[in-house]
């Protein structure tokens, strides 16, 4: 009796570390949960989770809250657009980055 007892701690203690183990999410979590807070008139708990991983790059850099807040003043329905807009003009790129380059010049013998 006692044997199966142990057993079936053993299984119960492998289950858990397994469950553990899992991957978290937690900047996405983080954004998710400001967004749900900040922007929760334009967007829903759905479209909220798909702009904070359309966005990931931005929150890895530390802009959430940036990036929630100019989405939360958008009078448009939260979509990709308005995600990679307000992504795109805050923080460090909302100077829109470096010019291109120029064209190539052409080498065409005369």
């Amino acid at each position: 009796m006692m044997r199966h007892v142990l057993f079936l701690l053993a299984v119960v203690g492998a289950i858990a570390a397994c469950h553990a183990m899992e991957p978290s999410n937690k900047a996405i979590d983080v954004c998710m949960k400001k967004c749900n807070d900040r922007a929760s008139r334009q967007c829903s708990e759905h479209e909220c989770e798909r702009g904070c991983e359309f966005v990931l790059d931005r929150i890895l850099e530390r802009e959430a809250d940036h990036v929630v807040t100019c989405v939360s003043r958008q009078s448009r329905r939260c979509a990709d657009v308005v995600w990679a807009q307000c992504a795109a003009t805050v923080g460090p790129h909302a100077d829109g980055g470096p010019p291109g380059p120029p064209p190539p010049q052409e080498d065409w013998e005369q």
